[in-house]
């Protein structure tokens, strides 16, 4: 059967790649838009030659759309997701899932009582650097992890090609760090797990509403640290990956996309940085998942956890850059 998907939303940078790969897939076609900037919706739509719903009521009430791409600004995503859920429609969505674990666990819930499919855009757990690192971690290569590091940056506010819409505090729910630094956060949280408490330090370069520097420190029990670099005024910093522990280090992207390791647990890489070529294939994207998910009648239980786990690790940097404190996680439920 073809899926039919409406996008909801062209606010985010990223809703026009979730189209195009819509329409790309198979069995899936975008017939339907709608956008809380009517103007904007209007004009997507009319490039697309699909329909625009003035109304999101109506669009979710058409039985012939099965699923939805959700785009909005972070901040309607509880309100349009519960109202998807309920209305039947399959959800894939722009991270992050809510911008706090009392509005995320209200979307779960629903979800799973009118079982529909939800799958959240993660996708560097899909790159084929992410799984050759979880490979090595399986092996206990490295011993006892002590410290993971991972950074991700760009000058997207000093060149002034991501929108202004991107610095507002109430439709974003923070700057750089609920934005680019969920990648690195999700990620440290695969490597690490989950930490007790989290520790949040926000830099206003520009002097703009949102953070557009940012570190966010978590404190794990073991003594374990993982630190999770953000920014939106670095022009040429590298995506990069460090993770030391007891045994070994592992390095990714210092600054060539090379996987080194050293380990003490291997006679192949005890003496020498060794570089990993042997890769896996990367994974399937979280869209073509999405879809498999509703034809197979399969839930994306890891996904959504991660995805979970990530709303409650932003919630926590965000109070923490507010109250100048560490914020324990247990505490936010």
């Amino acid at each position: 059967m073809l899926i039919n998907v409406a996008i909801l939303s062209f606010w985010h940078v990223h809703a026009s790649d979730y189209l195009r790969e819509a329409n790309g897939h198979p069995d899936t076609r975008v017939v339907a838009i709608w956008d809380e900037d009517p103007e904007r919706g209007k004009q997507e739509a009319e490039k697309q030659g699909v329909t625009f719903y003035e109304s999101i009521e109506d669009l979710l009430a058409n039985p012939d759309i099965h699923g939805v791409i959700i785009v909005t600004p972070t901040s309607m995503h509880r309100d349009v997701m519960v109202a998807a859920a309920k209305a039947g429609k399959h959800i894939f969505t722009e991270k992050v899932i809510a911008d706090n674990i009392e509005d995320t666990n209200e979307i779960i819930a629903t979800v799973k009582q009118n079982q529909v499919k939800l799958t959240v855009s993660l996708p560097r757990l899909n790159a084929a650097y992410t799984l050759a690192v979880q490979a090595i971690l399986d092996q206990g290569l490295l011993g006892e992890l002590t410290l993971v590091r991972v950074r991700l940056s760009h000058n997207g506010a000093l060149a002034g090609w991501l929108p202004d819409r991107f610095y507002n505090l109430e439709q974003c729910g923070g700057g750089a760090m609920i934005d680019l630094g969920c990648h690195p956060m999700y990620l440290t949280r695969l490597f690490m797990g989950i930490p007790e408490s989290v520790s949040a330090h926000y830099g206003y370069v520009l002097g703009k509403e949102v953070e557009d520097n940012a570190v966010t420190i978590l404190n794990y029990k073991n003594g374990g640290v993982g630190i999770v670099e953000a920014g939106f005024v670095n022009t040429h910093s590298p995506f990069t990956i460090e993770i030391h522990g007891t045994e070994g280090s592992l390095l990714y992207g210092t600054p060539e996309d090379k996987l080194l390791i050293k380990s003490t647990r291997s006679s192949t890489y005890a003496d020498d940085w060794t570089e990993i070529t042997d890769l896996p294939p990367r994974r399937i994207t979280a869209f073509e998942q999405w879809v498999l998910h509703i034809q197979n009648n399969t839930t994306a239980d890891e996904n959504i956890s991660l995805a979970v786990d990530l709303t409650r690790l932003m919630e926590a940097s965000n109070r923490s850059n507010t109250l100048k404190a560490p914020v324990r996680i247990d505490e936010l439920g």
